[in-house]
């Protein structure tokens, strides 16, 4: 009997301590268990974030490309209309708008108070044109900022382009076409008469003693002679007709589908307009007239080079017969 119960306590004995290493074993592995739980949390929370972070890069790059692919469009062009052309057919690719304007500094803006207006800033501290928007959430606001100076861009590009062509084209002192550019203008002009059979007139123009005038009150009064006598004939010709500064105080000037009777009305204006006009400069007030000669396509010549040399020997003959007059080359 006392065997017996030695037996049974001895296997209570085994029991109690085989299930007290199971129960430390098994908070062992439920503790480690918990452990790698946390672990595979952590895991997948970085994994949220890495592709958080991710897809927030691959929008930001697709913007950038998207910017520089717009930029790209806008710089395809050197003209300023078609700079906005292009910049407002691609904008509602990249936001939601209703309407966009490219406004000039002389615009009122009360007429656009329900539009977005953002300056546009040509050169430093100068706001010489406005992109007005209208139509557009919230959302999309702070990125119409960031397309508007893509506009810019190649609005300023074109704006400098422009002004460097003003500059290589226009002589400076006279607000005319430099003697280089009016050349290829009247060889176009020219060409497109002959095809179209039309006729053309071409004017040589001269200031009536310009030298005296320059020794007597010097090339400061002189060159405003020059600048106020090409603002006269401008303002006498039409718009389809163009002049330039040969040489000097030479200016001469291509009367387009005119005929010689046409040319000789259009040059007695120019005569009478200069000769009844008051030129004021500094503290003179003088009066100036111009001799000019005339020559005719195609009666008197087919070339450009023979036009001018015909023109020139009729403004020669103008100077040698009394000046302030209207020559025509013989026919």
């Amino acid at each position: 009997m006392l065997n017996l119960i030695l037996f049974i306590v001895i296997i209570l004995f085994w029991f109690m301590f085989l299930r007290n290493i199971f129960i430390y074993r098994l908070e062992y592995f439920e503790n480690k268990n918990s452990g790698f739980v946390e672990d595979l949390k952590k895991l997948k929370q970085l994994k949220m974030d890495s592709d958080f972070q991710n897809m927030q890069l691959n929008k930001t790059l697709e913007d950038t490309i998207a910017l520089y692919e717009l930029t790209k469009e806008i710089c395809r062009s050197l003209e300023e209309e078609k700079v906005f052309t292009i910049f407002s057919e691609n904008l509602k690719k990249y936001i939601v708008i209703k309407d966009c304007r490219y406004l000039k500094n002389d615009t009122d803006l009360i007429r656009y108070k329900d539009y977005i207006i953002l300056p546009l800033n040509i050169e430093e501290g100068q706001v010489a044109r406005y992109l007005a928007g209208s139509g557009i959430p919230e959302a999309d606001k702070e990125k119409f900022g960031i397309l508007t100076q893509q506009f810019l861009i190649g609005l300023r590009r074109a704006l400098l382009y422009q002004k460097v062509q003003g500059l290589t084209i226009t002589d400076t002192l006279c607000q005319v076409y430099c003697r280089r550019y009016f050349l290829e203008r009247f060889q176009e002009e020219l060409k497109r008469s002959k095809k179209n059979k039309l006729q053309l007139s071409f004017l040589m123009l001269d200031i009536d003693n310009f030298k005296e005038f320059n020794d007597r009150y010097g090339h400061l009064v002189g060159d405003v002679i020059l600048r106020q006598v090409s603002k006269i004939i401008i303002d006498s010709i039409r718009q389809i007709d163009f002049i330039g500064r040969y040489g000097g105080e030479e200016l001469s000037i291509v009367l387009t589908e005119t005929d010689k009777e046409q040319a000789n009305f259009a040059a007695e204006r120019i005569r009478q307009s200069i000769a009844a006009s008051t030129i004021r400069a500094y503290d003179e007030e003088l009066r100036v007239t111009v001799s000019i000669g005339v020559s005719t396509f195609p009666a008197n010549a087919q070339t450009m080079q023979n036009l001018i040399e015909m023109a020139d020997q009729a403004l020669y003959l103008a100077k040698e017969t009394g000046k302030n007059k209207v020559c025509f080359s013989p026919a």
